[in-house]
């Protein structure tokens, strides 16, 4: 079982930047692809970015690429997002997820096989 943490949410105006951080707490995440998922109110929950176990191999949605970074540290067993020029439209709660796959990058949610609580993003315009 894989128990999966998020922290770094909260609110930031338009342009801004934040970094989120997903915690494996009951194991290692280096067994894992991870992706980063979140949803807005009243919408469904979208793909916004991946990486292969190696931290190398990423993919992203187009509506975050050039501003979003996903990495990781294997070590920590952490996977972070670092999200920069917010827009108000990227306000959502945002999910990390783990993926048994070690290479898959996929925007497939249906894949993964974790999943943590969620951690609120509000961007203010």
């Amino acid at each position: 079982q894989v128990q999966l943490v998020e922290s770094g949410g909260g609110s930031v105006q338009a342009g801004g930047s934040l970094r989120l951080s997903c915690a494996g707490s009951s194991a290692t995440l280096r067994s894992y692809a991870m992706g980063w998922f979140r949803q807005a109110p009243g919408k469904e929950r979208e793909f916004v970015a991946a990486t292969a176990w190696n931290g190398i191999n990423t993919y992203y949605a187009d509506s975050v690429k050039g501003r979003f970074i996903i990495s990781r540290d294997n070590a920590e067993s952490t996977i972070y997002l670092q999200m920069n020029t917010l827009k108000p439209e990227d306000t959502a709660v945002y999910y990390c997820a783990a993926d048994s796959a070690l290479w898959r990058l996929t925007s497939y949610e249906g894949s993964m096989d974790y999943w943590g609580q969620g951690t609120q993003v509000t961007v203010s315009s």
